[in-house]
């Protein structure tokens, strides 16, 4: 009879004490679904956000502190060493990345590492550094620590902007109140991203929450696509038939009486 009261007691215990963190964390997009047309030159899609607090929060030492991780869809992607052989160059040796993201972006509102050790940023895989990017070695999948493959991979990605980890990205309004501008290229690839956003504080993880976003192309750009993938033998005599149309026009135009 004495081990049923001894849980019945720290069941209370614990229920009386209720929990030790109450922040609740919201977070929003202002667009949920960016069109892609003929005229599309990039677009900033806006992360806004509250921290939501009960008369069971407990105090906090410092401010609170936001990392926000968008990743696009993910898609394999292949980088090639180029060497000098006879005057020419030529690729010699290229490495296979497996499904790594086509899009990754790390906006936080400080450096990562004054957020929080860098033990918990490796366990919770933030910042570009700390996100897991396959290789296929040999018929094998793994990752190769000081690999130039991985490198020259984050480095081409970032410059056409579609790998970015800023820690000025997130601005607090509030003290509970934040934003952060996501930048979307020109040459962004279409599909699902998701939006993962943690709240920290006094170098813990307190909440998280998540959202997504899609992006799609519209348009006649996107009739093509879809014309020559639903519609493969369509697609092509109409094409010839154009070649053959735009043939004659041109002809006739510039024949020579």
């Amino acid at each position: 009879m004495r081990r049923p009261f001894a849980l019945m007691v720290a069941l209370a215990s614990v229920l009386a004490a209720g929990p030790a963190a109450a922040e609740r964390l919201i977070a929003s997009l202002t667009n949920h679904r960016v069109m892609i047309t003929s005229s599309y030159a990039g677009v900033e899609l806006v992360l806004f956000g509250s921290v939501e607090r009960d008369a069971a929060s407990v105090e906090r030492k410092g401010p609170y502190d936001v990392v926000a991780t968008i990743t696009g869809p993910r898609e394999s992607l292949r980088t090639r060493h180029k060497q000098r052989v006879l005057g020419i160059w030529v690729n010699t040796q290229a490495r296979t990345f497996v499904d790594p993201p086509s899009y990754l972006a790390v906006l936080a509102n400080r450096p990562l590492d004054a957020i929080t050790s860098a033990d918990n940023l490796r366990r919770m895989q933030i910042g570009i550094a700390n996100t897991p990017l396959p290789e296929l070695i040999h018929n094998d999948i793994g990752e190769v620590s000081n690999d130039p493959f991985r490198a020259a991979l984050v480095r081409l990605m970032g410059e056409r902007g579609l790998y970015s980890e800023q820690s000025n990205a997130v601005t607090f309004l509030t003290p509970t109140l934040f934003r952060a501008a996501i930048t979307l290229p020109v040459q962004v690839p279409i599909g699902d991203y998701a939006v993962d956003v943690k709240l920290f504080a006094d170098g813990s993880l307190v909440a998280h929450t998540a959202s997504a976003f899609e992006i799609v192309k519209v348009g006649f750009e996107q009739f093509v696509v879809n014309a020559a993938r639903d519609h493969g033998v369509l697609y092509g005599l109409a094409i010839a038939m154009m070649a053959l149309v735009t043939g004659w026009i041109a002809s006739v135009a510039f024949r020579r009486d």
